[in-house]
């Protein structure tokens, strides 16, 4: 019997160009919502796998332009809950967009406004939807990498982030 310790391995990226401007407004559980506001949010991701041959969890070269690309659909955009039970987003025929929520009406460029599948446009919901986006990136073009866990953070103000830590 070993007491040797049990190590994990995992990279972290938290590079200055792994960012997005988007405008959104918060929903909250009373019913009220914020005003139609933007934020310049950062991106870091931290993936724990076991080691490779090579002794890499993965290659740095890799996985940057995944996470690059994910956030780069993102920016400058209205970002929109396509999830929410009460909000409705209905791209009309003139290349608009109408965003609904109780008494507000947003007439905007359709291409201007991303829908996510989500519930409401928190960091922390933005955490999970770039963590699902860069699981299935990661199974289409890196099957060989099969993460352990994934974390994903999305800071919206210096000091303020949404978390998200996917495990197997």
């Amino acid at each position: 019997m070993s007491d040797a310790p049990k190590k994990t391995w995992s990279i972290r990226i938290h590079k200055d160009y792994l960012k997005f401007s988007a405008a959104h407004f918060l929903i909250f559980p009373d019913g009220t919502a914020e005003r139609l506001h933007g934020h310049n949010y950062k991106v870091w991701v931290s993936v724990e796998t076991e080691l490779d041959p090579h002794g890499l969890v993965i290659n740095f070269k890799a996985i940057k332009p995944l996470v690059r690309s994910i956030v780069d659909e993102l920016d400058e955009y209205l970002l929109v809950p396509g999830r929410h039970p009460v909000l409705t987003c209905v791209e009309l025929g003139d290349g608009m967009a109408e965003i609904r929520y109780r008494e507000r009406r947003y007439l905007v460029p359709a291409d201007e406004v991303r829908v996510l599948p989500i519930s409401n446009t928190s960091a922390e919901n933005l955490a999970g939807h770039v963590a699902d986006r860069l699981l299935a990136r990661l199974a289409e073009r890196m099957p060989e990498v099969t993460p352990l866990a994934l974390e994903v953070g999305v800071e919206e103000t210096p000091g303020q982030a949404g978390v998200v830590r996917v495990q197997r």
